[in-house]
């Protein structure tokens, strides 16, 4: 196969599974891709938090057809096989599968070369497996070792860049999430060979440890253990207030670039004051316990102004937009509670949850919709009416589902009202834990 060579096939699918892409994710956000060099050859490192929604964030989103390298276990005889290579995905073979596989590679590398050759775009997770978590794994040696045995075999000919590449989810695998994919400045191999040519050892562990450096800025990189879950608590109650205290204006970017330096001070607090840190963390989870219990997410308690305005207004535009609703919930209920229910049940490691949602939404959906359209058709007599109530059903989808999370924000917004109304005591009790709480997280910054 020629992995170098653009693909119909592959492009025809792509812009498929790119509105699939769409419908998934309420912001799929881009930045550095002026750091992406053109008409030379690059190997694309990103870091890897959430399986296959990892590479569709990258192949998605570029202009590439990029020719993923993978170990080779997963590479299945029969079916398995032939969609791996027709996604321009090559085995990579590690001594865990056999000495006497390893020779395999030298195909590997040779279709490497022909794909940077014709200055196309090889692609490689540096950590070699996932970590489900804003945390990043000890880098191997997969991307240095390629790159270099690269222009060894082009006789330094091929001036390889490496792209460090962060990608960041608000959500792992909630429907509706934000993505955020930074591209970081190019790592130019042609700095590295003179001293690979010296101590090709030395040159790796110095390409490897470079390239981890530079895709850390790139993504939220939370590097306690102990505090994992306690500092994405903080992150999610404490996260807007800090923006708001640093400086930092309104939106997605933005909160990320907050986040970072929210994360890296809570850190630091850790290594300097461990039992500090467990006081906070301690509050937090009992502040958190203490909102649920009444039904409520900490957003309310942390901005209840203009409540009732706003329960009013809500109430008035969910019974405005009820028929869209409706429509919407009718004609994608069942895939979208399917897929739900399957995943939930079927998939144990959670990781893998938005890769089989990606996997049966543009499988399933398509096939709903067509069973729909033939139920309806006889309502719709003009081939224009079929055509338009098909392209419509995911567009209602999406609406629908927002509808149901502004549904969900009333219902909250009403329990704050009889809260603060009825039982201001407990009210009082809950903001003054708020206050304290925010008082001792002011401090961070």
């Amino acid at each position: 196969m020629n992995y170098e060579k653009w693909s119909l096939g592959y492009w025809l699918l792509k812009q498929y599974v790119r509105f699939v892409d769409w419908t998934i994710h309420d912001k799929i956000i881009l930045s550095g891709t002026d750091n992406i060099p053109n008409n030379k050859p690059i190997l694309i490192a990103p870091n890897h938090q959430n399986a296959l929604s990892d590479p569709m964030a990258i192949l998605l989103h570029t202009r590439f057809q990029p020719v993923w390298l993978a170990r080779a276990d997963i590479f299945k005889p029969g079916f398995i096989t032939l969609a791996l290579r027709f996604l321009k995905i090559m085995p990579v073979y590690r001594m865990r599968d056999g000495k006497d596989q390893l020779s395999k590679n030298d195909k590997t590398f040779a279709d490497s070369i022909k794909v940077l050759e014709n200055n196309g775009a090889l692609a490689l997770f540096p950590e070699a497996a996932h970590s489900a978590k804003r945390q990043m794994l000890s880098h191997k040696k997969a991307v240095p070792r390629i790159v270099f045995q690269a222009e060894e075999k082009a006789d330094n000919n091929l001036d390889i860049h490496i792209v460090p590449t962060g990608i960041y989810y608000s959500s792992y695998w909630k429907f509706n999430r934000s993505v955020l994919v930074n591209f970081g400045k190019p790592i130019l191999v042609n700095d590295f060979l003179d001293a690979y040519n010296e101590n090709s050892s030395a040159a790796t562990l110095a390409l490897r440890d470079a390239l981890e450096k530079a895709i850390e800025p790139l993504t939220i990189n939370i590097k306690s253990k102990e505090h994992y879950e306690c500092f994405e608590l903080i992150r999610a109650i404490y996260g807007k207030a800090f923006a708001q205290k640093t400086g930092q204006q309104n939106g997605f970017v933005q909160r990320f670039k907050s986040d970072q330096q929210m994360v890296k001070k809570l850190d630091e607090l850790e290594s300097i004051n461990k039992e500090k840190t467990d006081e906070i963390c301690n509050a937090t989870k009992q502040f958190d316990t203490d909102v649920r219990k009444h039904g409520l997410r900490s957003w309310l308690v942390e901005n209840p102004e203009n409540n009732f305005l706003k329960l009013g207004l809500n109430k008035l535009l969910l019974l405005i937009t009820l028929p869209v609703f409706a429509f919407g919930f009718v004609f994608n209920a069942i895939p979208f509670f399917a897929i739900d229910t399957i995943v939930r049940k079927k998939i144990k490691d959670f990781a893998f949850w938005s890769s089989f949602s990606l996997v049966l939404g543009f499988t399933l959906f398509p096939i709903v919709y067509l069973l729909e359209l033939w139920a309806v058709s006889g309502w719709l007599p003009l081939w224009w009416h079929k055509l338009l109530f098909l392209a419509l059903l995911p567009f209602a989808g999406k609406l629908a589902f927002r509808w149901y999370i502004l549904l969900l924000k009333t219902i909250g917004r009403g329990r704050l009202f009889i809260l603060k109304t009825f039982r201001k005591q407990q009210w009082q009790n809950l903001k003054n834990q708020q206050e304290q709480l925010f008082d001792e997280l002011n401090k961070l910054s």
